[in-house]
């Protein structure tokens, strides 16, 4: 039995004025499944998630949760974004109890156990000053989960830290994910990104965007990205990614 469509955008078209920003997209992503969004600056990734999320409406089209029309923000879905957008007056504890406040959500005990999952035990009273980047996004990964979110919607979240720490929340990320049975729409611009945490990746057009093509990541150990960037089939994913977006032809 083939598993329930978490999200669905069904011919989807997003105008701002006389900007077309992506143009009837038609995607779904299916319950526990993770699919990365990838394609060239500006062709209107961050505006599908915008629209998932409930916070722009479609000019045309629809966006479903759950078989439910998106018509405004949308409890079932968590946004996760490249900044980590903590409050800095609050503490880290604060910070990822606060969707749980705004929800009127019970606490109890959550806040601490995601704290402790993410590594960040000991430093539940800190400011977010006082933590180095890659700390700020594993407590801003912890406030996106602290709601218990059908979906996660995740724009570049790692995009802006080093390599190394990258590698280490991109294994955080998916262990998390393959151990909750979440369901991920993900953006990103780093391709062996795409390739070592997704089940699919959904390849879009220049602007206006649209889907032109969809990759089955057919790769064990999508929980452990660190493992599956060594897998020797990755480079044939990378070639034909870099194929669709025309890289070799932007370096020349």
């Amino acid at each position: 039995m083939s598993r329930p469509a978490r999200i669905e955008f069904r011919n989807v078209t997003r105008c701002f004025d006389a900007l077309v920003a992506v143009r009837d997209v038609t995607l779904s992503v299916h319950d526990g499944e993770v699919v990365s969004l990838i394609g060239p600056s500006g062709c209107g990734k961050s505006t599908l998630l915008n629209m998932g999320s409930g916070l722009n409406a479609v000019s045309s089209g629809e966006v479903l949760v759950d078989g439910e029309r998106v018509t405004g923000p949308n409890p079932h879905v968590a946004f996760m974004l490249q900044k980590d957008l903590l409050l800095p007056w609050r503490t880290i504890r604060e910070n990822v109890e606060l969707g749980l406040q705004i929800r009127k959500l019970p606490i109890q005990g959550k806040s601490q156990a995601l704290l402790k999952r993410f590594r960040l035990e000991g430093f539940e009273n800190a400011y977010p000053h006082q933590l180095s980047g890659g700390m700020r996004q594993r407590a801003a990964l912890a406030r996106t989960l602290a709601v218990d979110p059908t979906v996660l919607l995740l724009d570049e979240p790692f995009s802006a830290l080093d390599a190394q720490t990258k590698m280490v929340l991109q294994q955080d990320l998916a262990m998390t994910l393959a151990e909750e049975k979440k369901t991920a729409l993900f953006i990103t611009h780093d391709l062996v990104e795409a390739v070592a945490l997704s089940d699919r990746i959904l390849v879009m057009s220049a602007r206006p965007g649209t889907i032109i093509e969809q990759i089955v990541v057919d790769l064990p150990e999508r929980s452990n990205p660190l493992a599956r960037r060594r897998a020797p089939r990755v480079g044939e994913y990378l070639a034909r990614l870099m194929e669709l977006l025309h890289v070799e032809e932007q370096t020349i």
